[in-house]
């Protein structure tokens, strides 16, 4: 019973809704456009239809009164002709005050008027059309007043307005599904030849897998929106081959980094259990204790860049930090380190996050430093470490800001870091809307922060 009640809420499977959301993109576009084709065709049909009834109805209707005016000029004159001519099929009867009829057309009545005492009165006083019946079939009747009591009566047979009517509406019965036909047809193929890019973006998107992912999607020579898609498309798969390539690149480099400490590790602990009588053990454990910490401050930076990535480049807070106070209290921690001007900056962002970035480079200056280490903060947000160490070439000061990177002069387990501080700081210091690079000192290296200054409000 459980099972039967969601089904209930849901749309059965057969239902015409469900067979619709079945059929293909191009089969429902092409359906819809005939439907509205054919319904527009329909109501134009039915629309020409009756504007041709009500014009053939009011040429018929000109063309009776035209000529029923010209009767009766003749009437109010008396000059009427013994035989009046019939023009267009016109009948013409000419009755006197009696409602006697004096003249007539050929093959009109000349006994009985087409429309009696009591019609012709109404037609008379409203003006308007009457109808009427002879040996012909139906007649709209047309009644003028002339002098002296006259009156003169027009007709002309429906049949053949009907007649007509009946030709067009034949015509279109046969002509509007035949068009209808004709224009589903040509929207099945427009509709096929502009959904042909989506149908090769599909097919190139199922041949990019795992194996393939430099492969790019097709991008269509038109600059529609399908052009669009395929290039924003491509632009996504750039990036996540990217962001891939970077992920293998830090997995790989960070297995390298674990395995030498680990390694060492693993030979201090095992020579040492093999000669346990001649080992000295205090040695070993501050040589395994060596290792640990740098596979914490490993572990440390590798967090801090997981969590940079996870915020994608915005900062973890958005506080007002006065950085002359960050600079003040980290700068205390190295003897060696000097801070020749240190004026107020308000900078937004996370104060730990700014701590670390003045850490790290504080680090990278005391390991390479011949003496001194000098530190600037000036007011438009300008932070300058600068060091009187051997220095790098300009060729590598772009590149010491990439993950895992190191000098050749750098590789040595006692020189430190596994080459993410920098990185560290590239990262945390765009995520703060700055920049940060490297120039030469002459002698020794400056690195060059800078931060927008906060504006309150």
């Amino acid at each position: 019973m459980a099972d039967v009640l969601p089904r209930r809420r849901g749309r059965a499977p057969g239902s015409p809704l469900s067979w619709w959301r079945r059929q293909s993109l191009r089969f429902r576009l092409t359906a819809v456009a005939a439907t509205v084709l054919a319904f527009a065709l329909a109501l134009s049909a039915s629309v020409f239809l009756s504007v041709l009834t009500t014009s053939l109805t009011n040429a018929s209707d000109e063309a009776m009164t035209q000529r029923a005016q010209a009767v009766r000029v003749m009437a109010d004159a008396g000059t009427v002709p013994r035989v009046l001519t019939s023009t267009e099929g016109t009948i013409i009867q000419v009755l006197d005050a009696g409602g006697r009829i004096t003249h007539a057309t050929p093959g009109a009545d000349r006994l009985v008027p087409l429309l009696n005492a009591e019609r012709r009165g109404g037609a008379l006083a409203s003006g308007e059309p009457a109808f009427s019946h002879d040996s012909s079939g139906p007649l709209r009747v047309i009644a003028l007043r002339a002098d002296r009591g006259q009156s003169v009566l027009a007709a002309r047979p429906v049949r053949g307005l009907d007649q007509s009517v009946r030709v067009a509406g034949r015509v279109l019965l046969i002509g509007t599904p035949a068009l209808t036909i004709v224009l589903a047809v040509a929207s099945w193929l427009i509709i096929g030849r502009t959904l042909r890019p989506i149908s090769s973006l599909r097919e190139g998107a199922t041949e990019i897998t795992h194996t393939a992912r430099s492969r790019r999607l097709p991008v269509p020579v038109s600059r529609d929106e399908v052009h669009a898609l395929a290039t924003t498309l491509n632009d996504m798969l750039g990036r996540l081959e990217e962001a891939e390539r970077r992920q293998r690149a830090l997995v790989s480099d960070a297995a390298h980094e674990l395995r030498s400490p680990l390694a060492s590790i693993r030979l201090q602990l095992e020579v040492a259990l093999g000669h346990p009588a001649g080992a000295d053990w205090i040695e070993t454990a501050e040589g395994v204790l060596e290792d640990t910490l740098r596979l914490s401050r490993l572990a440390e930076d590798l967090l801090a860049l997981a969590r940079l990535d996870e915020r994608g480049g915005t900062p973890a807070r958005h506080d007002p930090v006065e950085l002359e106070s960050v600079v003040r209290r980290v700068a205390e921690r190295y003897p060696s380190v000097r801070v020749t001007r240190c004026e107020p900056v308000l900078v937004e962002g996370d104060e730990l996050d700014l701590g670390r970035v003045l850490t790290n480079l504080l680090d990278n200056a005391v390991r390479h430093a011949e003496a001194t280490v000098e530190v600037r903060l000036t007011s438009d947000g300008t932070l300058t470490v600068t060091d009187d160490g051997p220095g790098i070439p300009e060729a590598d000061m772009e590149r010491v800001f990439n993950r895992f990177t190191r000098l050749d002069e750098g590789r040595g387990r006692d020189q430190g870091g596994a080459g993410l501080g920098l990185a560290i700081v590239r990262e945390t210091v765009r995520a703060h809307g700055g920049s940060v690079h490297l120039e030469d000192a002459g002698p020794g290296l400056r690195a060059v922060v800078r931060l927008p200054a906060f504006r309150m409000g």
